[in-house]
């Protein structure tokens, strides 16, 4: 079996307590229904204390609960680690296209912390559609479309 290097995503923001949060929970689901090496980092600049009340809510709707994540701080090494960084539209990542192959995304969401729930479970629907089409054009397009029953029998699609 050969080595590589699987696809990293990053998702990140400035307290790592809403959009990117449910981002990476997304990624994580989309990764497993597609059977792919995918590896998967969240973080914040700033970091919050814990995941948005509101944010925990709407996801426990959509069969994820994120009360137990906690809010981290990413490193620039892990950033510069990633083939694709999406920023949730209130970051200030400075990372210079020349240090890095990685490529950075600004989503630009609303954040939804104190938003009333509608406009949470919009943003969550929003979130769910860019984490989707990402892992689309990473895969070609196909992936999602692929039954289940069709993976490779040994170990996952690989992405490279």
């Amino acid at each position: 079996m050969s080595e590589y290097e699987p696809t990293r995503l990053g998702f990140v923001c400035v307290q790592n307590a809403g959009r990117s949060q449910m981002a990476s929970a997304f990624a994580e689901r989309e990764r497993d229904r597609r059977n792919v090496a995918v590896d998967i980092v969240t973080g914040g600049t700033h970091p919050a204390e814990s995941v948005h009340e509101e944010v925990i809510e709407v996801m426990r709707e959509d069969g994820i609960d994120l009360g137990d994540r906690t809010p981290r701080e990413i490193t620039t090494e892990e950033l510069e680690s990633c083939t694709v960084v999406a920023t949730m539209g209130c970051s200030s990542l400075d990372m210079s296209e020349a240090e890095s192959n990685t490529e950075i995304r600004d989503w630009a969401l609303d954040d939804p912390a104190g938003k009333e729930i509608e406009t949470v479970r919009e943003i969550r629907k929003e979130i769910e559609g860019r984490v989707r089409t990402l892992f689309d054009e990473l895969d070609g397009g196909g992936a999602s479309d692929r039954p289940e029953d069709t993976s490779p029998v040994e170990g996952r699609d690989r992405w490279n």
